[in-house]
């Protein structure tokens, strides 16, 4: 077991992970995880997602950085890593937070070339800061929130909630929260008349795994995870090897480059939209009536072009 740093911010995480592929390193998920004191889904997710926009690949279980690729040390590697990163996420986010944050980064830079690009369609919610602001000390301080809030299922209507977390999926903001004792999911723009109460609620650790195990924002809280086994042909297999699926657990790996894999879902809306993302690439081999239901959205989307 390796020495268990103190490493509890992320990007603290990620400067160093990077600095060390800079510098050539061969680095191992589970090292790195027992290292950080992280789970190794955690640090695969670092590869896949966090650090993805850098010349990064997996070779043997190991991630390294491609041959003749470096980052420029024009200040320490450190603070150079953390700037861009966080440049480009704002420059993602867009807006007036994107507009603020690279005014205070040009301060900090006072250089124009940032080696970095990123490409992320992220939902513009700055003109929406006192009320991120008002739900994050609500989140923070535990009490609950007053609001209004409007979807196809009832409408318009009030009530109180129990903010958990505020969470972007797929470049939309959504919050998390608790009521009338089930957990929740609210659109943020849908958000309105916001207004913060003095009851007081209480929590437990369970949306944190919840919302690490959760491929997108259609996840269910109070529903049983199961598993669905899917086949991908080499064209699928070597992206979803790259880039896995939390809960992923690959079953066979054939030597013609295919595979079969299972995910942990807990509604199958979590994974139709990937399946119909990558058709005819993947396919679901279990529970059948998934694939059915694919198979008849398939159905009508031709009959509807014929």
């Amino acid at each position: 077991m390796g020495y268990k740093h103190d490493y509890d911010k992320i990007l603290t995480r990620l400067t160093i992970i990077l600095a060390r592929l800079n510098d050539g390193e061969a680095l191992s998920v589970k090292e790195l995880a027992e290292e950080f004191n992280v789970s190794s889904k955690t640090i695969q997710r670092d590869f896949n997602e966090r650090l993805s926009a850098f010349h990064i690949y997996q070779d043997k279980r190991k991630w390294k950085m491609q041959d003749g690729f470096s980052i420029e040390k024009t200040k320490s590697l450190q603070e150079q890593l953390v700037l861009d990163i966080i440049e480009k996420i704002t420059e993602g986010i867009g807006g007036k937070f994107a507009t603020t944050s690279n005014k205070l980064l040009s301060k900090i830079r006072n250089e124009d070339f940032n080696p970095i690009y990123t490409k992320l369609n992220i939902e513009d919610i700055s003109d929406r800061f006192d009320d991120i602001q008002l739900i994050e000390k609500a989140i923070k301080n535990k009490t609950e929130l007053d609001c209004s809030y409007e979807n196809d299922r009832e409408g318009t209507f009030r009530a109180n909630i129990q903010p958990l977390k505020i969470v972007n999926y797929e470049g939309f903001w959504y919050l998390v929260a608790s009521r009338e004792g089930s957990i929740q999911k609210y659109y943020i723009n849908t958000l309105s008349n916001i207004k913060q109460t003095a009851i007081t609620f209480t929590t437990d650790d369970k949306i944190e795994a919840l919302l690490e195990n959760s491929i997108n924002i259609w996840f269910k809280a109070d529903i049983e995870p199961f598993e669905v086994k899917i086949f991908a042909d080499k064209i699928a297999t070597k992206y979803f090897q790259r880039r896995e699926l939390p809960t992923q657990r690959i079953e066979t790996l054939s030597q013609d480059g295919t595979m079969e894999f299972i995910v942990r879902i807990t509604d199958e809306m979590e994974i139709i939209p990937i399946i119909k993302y990558w058709l005819p690439h993947l396919t679901v081999l279990e529970p059948l009536w998934i694939q059915e239901m694919i198979n008849e959205d398939l159905e009508v989307y031709l009959s509807n072009r014929t």
